[in-house]
């Protein structure tokens, strides 16, 4: 039997960047996960993970990003570390999947500001 999933409400940590400046706490509180996806290889890593059809990847599907496998590792762990990913051990393997809380609050975080009184093209 397969039970479906309900994901939790998320509580941002921030409001859009759009709404107003941010205060010192709310900026050191969003750093790391920009500062994690600031990198090349974490960037496609985290991409590969978040498009795979599966929903979850196993590290041997997205490894092939042009550096060693420990270096794609340390890439993981810092990912992990910035909670945009979880992961779970499957055998030899570790299975990664975005957490979804943490892309619906950066999407919030982005959320652009409402147009209201301009042409459109």
């Amino acid at each position: 039997m397969h039970l479906p999933v309900a994901e939790a409400e998320v509580a941002p940590c921030c409001p859009p960047l759009s709404e107003r400046p941010y205060t010192a706490e709310e900026a050191e509180r969003s750093v790391p996960m920009f500062k994690a996806l600031g990198d090349p290889i974490r960037l496609r890593l985290f991409s590969a993970i978040a498009s795979h059809e599966r929903g979850e990847a196993c590290v041997c599907d997205i490894s092939d990003v042009g550096v060693s496998q420990p270096t794609v590792s340390h890439h993981l762990k810092k990912l992990r570390e910035a909670g945009l990913l979880a992961s779970e051990r499957r055998g030899t393997w570790i299975y990664y999947r975005v957490e979804p809380s943490v892309v619906a609050a950066m999407s919030q975080l982005l959320r652009p500001p409402p147009v209201s009184g301009l042409p459109l093209e």
